[in-house]
């Protein structure tokens, strides 16, 4: 042992066991239940497939019309709308019966931007993109799952 080296005792190494055990205990246990409710300790699947060289891959994206005229994508990010991409493709079938969904959007966007434009009108748009052979063929087709005229 050096100059200024610190053995650690017994009780340090059991609190390290200890710490990793329950980590990998609460880890297998949103595994195996395979939700991300769990977070962080889901089971991420959602970062774990690969795409065939032959398949469609889609993307869940919102799109919104401003009272400024334009039309912007939706940042779907905490910091853009107060909601995760992740929530809204969790969410998807739900909003597709209940557009209405999508205030919870506005409602955001306008409380974290009130200096920006607001939205006006959602829609929540599947892209798909297929490839063949892995590489892209055309541009991706857009199809509207929901629509939503934002309350004010």
């Amino acid at each position: 042992m050096t100059e200024g080296e610190i053995k650690l005792g017994r009780v340090g190494k059991t609190v390290r066991v200890l710490v990793a055990v329950v980590g990998i205990v609460l880890l297998i246990n949103g595994s195996a239940r395979a939700s991300d409710d769990a977070w962080p300790f889901g089971p991420m699947s959602q970062y774990a497939a690969s795409v065939a060289d032959d398949a469609a891959v889609t993307f869940t994206r919102i799109s919104a019309q401003t009272d400024a005229g334009t039309t912007v994508d939706v940042p779907l990010n905490i910091e853009g709308a107060g909601v995760a991409r992740a929530e809204i493709e969790a969410r998807t079938g739900e909003i597709e019966k209940d557009p209405s969904l999508l205030q919870q959007v506005a409602d955001g966007w306008k409380k974290k931007h009130p200096d920006q434009p607001q939205y006006v009108k959602l829609e929540l748009i599947r892209d798909t993109t297929q490839l063949v052979k892995g590489r892209v063929v055309g541009p991706p087709a857009a199809q509207v799952l929901a629509t939503w005229q934002v309350r004010r």
